[in-house]
């Protein structure tokens, strides 16, 4: 008669076949296999994070008003858009610097502070996309509520509350007249050459007609991490801020565009 609690005679043979030096390898191996398969099908939070997560920090150098450097590392605050640094606004008739003062905004914030900034993608130009802060403020934020960016609505409407409280408030650059900074590289693309560009208190935010002939297909990347390419006369081509402009489609999709989808 077996003892009452004796070990079944399978589970001796695993136990002493495990015991063997080659044999744990081989287990642990197998064990760490089942595991990760049970973890990604399940899901589990703390698996390695893509690359895209990385978290930076360190003294930083402001290079125009959403965008900056840490150790060389060139990052773009997420979710917003300031003018470019050789844009100007229009106020009382008078043109002035506002990309130079959005720039040196953001530089006043991070001069002598450590900022750390999170992660969440990498643009065309190998930046980080990122959530930052310095100070105890987060910059992206404060960009907006100060009125020197606007909330980049393509990719995130967390920056819209700020930007409505800096309009309602004219703080920055609502205290003139100006071209959404998209529109206004926009407008650079399309612009011939030798031809310098004048802002006008009569241009509107919206979105400025496609030259006649040219380089008119929209590439746009929206929130989710799409790229995608609008030709004129498809659906909300007129309202799509373009990221960047093609001649073709072929330039397009060999920059990484899909087409965008047009559904009857």
């Amino acid at each position: 008669m077996k003892p009452a609690h004796a070990a079944p005679s399978w589970l001796s043979q695993i136990t002493s076949w495990s015991m063997r030096p080659r044999a744990r390898s081989v287990c642990a191996k197998q064990c760490r296999c089942i595991w990760t398969f049970f973890a990604l099908f399940c899901g589990v939070a703390w698996l390695p994070s893509t690359s895209f997560a990385q978290a930076i920090s360190g003294p930083a150098v402001a290079v125009d008003g959403d965008s900056l450097t840490i150790n060389g590392r060139g990052i773009r605050l997420f979710g917003i858009d300031a003018p470019e640094f050789d844009q100007l606004c229009t106020r009382d008739n008078a043109s002035w610097r506002c990309g130079e003062e959005a720039k040196g905004t953001l530089a006043d914030l991070v001069n002598g502070q450590i900022v750390e900034c999170q992660g969440q993608g990498v643009d065309q130009h190998a930046r980080l996309i990122a959530v930052c802060s310095a100070g105890g403020l987060q910059l992206n934020e404060t960009m907006v509520s100060y009125g020197w960016a606007v909330a980049f609505r393509e990719y995130s409407d967390a920056y819209v509350p700020a930007e409505t409280r800096a309009k309602a408030s004219r703080l920055g650059i609502w205290s003139s007249k100006f071209q959404t900074p998209s529109d206004y590289r926009l407008s650079k693309l399309q612009q011939p050459q030798g031809i310098p560009f004048q802002s006008s208190p009569r241009q509107s935010r919206q979105s400025a007609a496609p030259a006649p002939s040219g380089c008119v297909i929209k590439g746009n990347r929206n929130r989710k991490g799409q790229w995608i390419y609008h030709l004129p006369g498809m659906p909300y081509y007129e309202q799509t801020r373009a990221e960047e402009m093609f001649c073709t489609e072929a330039e397009a999709q060999a920059a990484g565009y899909r087409r965008a989808i047009v559904r009857n």
